[in-house]
């Protein structure tokens, strides 16, 4: 286990997040209700909740049914030790509020001790969970999180919004559960009435140390035809119900033992602005950075990822199972040891409409793009720039389909830039009739399959990844229906032929 980050520290790494501290004034912003506080430092005698005499147990903190506009607050610079699991709700006028108190350069601070939770909101709705800091390290390798959310056979819960806290040393074991093991953890159980959360808004964390997930979401209620048998029946019958207005962004996750975020069960979720650094670390199964399970229209932008710790997965980006219309665009990815990019249906799923564009990777290995064997339909990668400073991957693209006639990919490569700087070549496995590619840009690359109206000249693409002045790969696009309408920089993009690679504009010196 870690020692306690002092106050300085903290504000360095706030700081570093692009985060800021909340108030107790914002804390106190809700315009009706009651304010309940807790200082487990405090002498027990007369503990009312008020601020001469707060509680000094989450005990007491869970015997009160709150309601809209209701204030629990923690002592700043206080630990409090063991599970909060409020009961009542907020309303979608005045949320019931979890945030700190008091003017102690140190955070409030929970400490779960090795219990399953440290905060579980659970059957509730419109509530805010602010501006704590969060630990749960003792009996490492048990089920457990820091935050969960749990519905069960609830109906539609609205209202969440979970930020500013920070989340360290969670050590929990290699569960990829409904139940646990993550940071933030978002559930949807039961079977008899068919649940979803509408409206979650996880924003303006740092999660660090954690086994094993960073923000992970999971739902019983998600059969559907497109996932096929990749997900036991029996034990998530369905129906697809999905959570709406989840938004994930601006948060900061590092050192985790798993995956970064998984998306599962959402539909519309957006995921931008986040910095995941170091996934895939401690974990024995197959994580990636940013992924999606049984979704619809998810949009991934604006992200950067790195330091996926192995080969299996490892890559930042994964389009799994019954993904259906994701997009990945404006993400900056390196340093992955797995690569750039996994889509993965099997087992009777598909993997439907994957758009990858104007993104940006570095130093991504050991191959750029991996598919599994079930059907991959119409999955578009264009307008990206890949550079490769000391060694090629061994794969431009790992098909795991050993038969390839039995499966169907549709998978188009297209108007992207590829550079090398070190050794190696690009190799395909199992490549099937339906990998297309044309108008690519390889340099210091031997490609082995057509790139019609390809680019083999230097692209002479900038540090900056934009291109330089004279780069045959001005121009040189094909046009791309529905692009986005915007490169890598936020540049509009043209009518007629665009540059290859993610950056529209003229060549610069």
């Amino acid at each position: 286990m870690r020692h306690r980050v002092t106050a300085a520290a903290l504000a360095a790494l706030t700081a570093a997040a692009g985060l800021t501290a909340v108030s107790q004034g914002a804390a106190q912003a809700a315009p009706t209700g009651r304010a309940f506080h807790v200082d487990c430092s405090a002498a027990p005698q007369g503990a009312d909740g008020s601020p001469r005499h707060p509680w000094t147990t989450l005990a007491e903190a869970n015997a009160v049914t709150y309601g809209p506009g209701d204030r629990l607050l923690f002592k700043r610079g206080a630990t409090c030790t063991g599970t909060l699991t409020p009961k009542g709700a907020g309303s979608a006028d005045a949320p019931f509020t979890i945030a700190d108190y008091g003017d102690s350069p140190e955070r409030a601070r929970l400490d779960g001790a090795g219990a399953h939770d440290v905060v579980l909101l659970a059957d509730t709705e419109h509530v805010r969970l602010t501006a704590l800091e969060i630990t749960n390290a003792a009996n490492p390798g048990s089920e457990r999180n820091a935050v969960r959310l749990r519905l069960t056979d609830y109906g539609t819960a609205r209202g969440f919004e979970i930020d500013h806290l920070y989340i360290h040393d969670v050590r929990g074991g290699d569960y990829k559960t409904i139940t646990g093991s993550s940071a933030i953890h978002v559930a949807v159980q039961g079977t008899a009435r068919a649940s979803s959360y509408d409206g979650v808004d996880i924003h303006h964390n740092l999660i660090e140390d954690v086994d094993r997930e960073g923000i992970y979401f999971k739902s019983t209620f998600s059969k559907r035809a497109l996932v096929g048998n990749q997900q036991d029946p029996n034990v998530y019958p369905g129906p697809w119900t999905p959570s709406t207005g989840v938004r994930i962004h601006h948060n900061t996750l590092r050192s985790l033992a798993g995956d970064g975020m998984k998306l599962d069960t959402t539909a519309g979720a957006r995921v931008d602005h986040n910095r995941v650094d170091g996934f895939q670390l401690r974990s024995p199964s197959a994580n990636a950075g940013i992924w999606t399970f049984n979704t619809d229209d998810t949009t991934i932008e604006y992200n950067e990822v790195s330091g996926g710790g192995n080969t299996h997965d490892g890559m930042s980006f994964d389009a799994d199972g019954a993904s259906n219309h994701t997009v990945f665009q404006y993400n900056y990815s390196h340093d992955n040891k797995g690569g750039f990019l996994l889509v993965c249906p099997y087992s009777g799923a598909k993997t439907v409409d994957t758009v990858v564009r104007y993104n940006v990777s570095r130093n991504d290995g050991a191959r750029l793009f991996q598919n599994c064997w079930g059907p991959i339909l119409n999955t578009r990668i264009y307008n990206n720039s890949f550079y490769n400073k000391e060694k090629i991957p061994a794969y431009l693209v790992q098909d795991d389909n050993s038969n390839p006639s039995a499966t169907v990919h549709e998978q188009t490569i297209r108007n992207n830039v590829f550079v090398s700087g070190g050794t190696g070549g690009y190799g395909f496995t199992n490549p099937t009739p339906g990998l297309s590619f044309d108008h690519n840009a390889f340099y210091g690359i031997t490609m082995t399959r057509p790139n019609p109206g390809g680019v083999t000249g230097d692209p002479l693409l900038r540090a900056d990844w934009r291109l330089g002045a004279g780069s045959p790969a001005l121009g040189a696009g094909a046009v791309v229906e529905d692009n986005g309408g915007k490169d890598y920089f936020g540049n509009p993009l043209p009518d007629t032929a665009p540059n290859l690679g993610a950056y529209e504009g003229p060549g610069l010196p």
